[in-house]
């Protein structure tokens, strides 16, 4: 079932705003909204010599724990899984160091966490 309407807006609103945010801080975007059956890349990213995939989590209440917190050992597996193919795909970036950030929005507003996770956790 796709998204409501509404709540697909709000995502791309918070995506908008992760970018906006990451590329004031000097990354550069290579992709946006890479999907594979697997998995999801919100973001893909570069930082120097790094390709950064990201995860952006919006969450309108920080009750339990807000969007940094909501990225569990399944959805790190998951992107890991399409940045392993997404690599596939770009010879160039192949052997590039990779890192995973979160971007965490909210009403209150945007938590980056460079590194959240590393192949290690997952």
């Amino acid at each position: 079932m796709p998204a409501r309407p509404d709540r697909r807006r709000v995502g791309e609103a918070a995506e908008d705003a992760a970018r906006q945010l990451l590329e004031g801080e000097g990354l550069r975007t290579l992709a946006r909204n890479v999907s594979y059956r697997f998995g999801e890349i919100d973001l893909v990213m570069r930082d120097g010599d790094f390709v950064v995939f990201v995860e952006v989590r919006y969450r309108r209440h920080v009750h339990f724990g807000g969007g940094l917190a909501s990225v569990d050992r399944r959805k790190c597996r998951r992107i890991v899984l399409a940045a392993r193919a997404w690599l596939a795909r770009q010879p160039a970036l192949a052997d590039a160091p990779c890192r995973f950030d979160v971007v965490a929005c909210s009403p209150n507003g945007t938590d980056w966490q460079p590194a959240a996770f590393t192949l290690d956790d997952v």
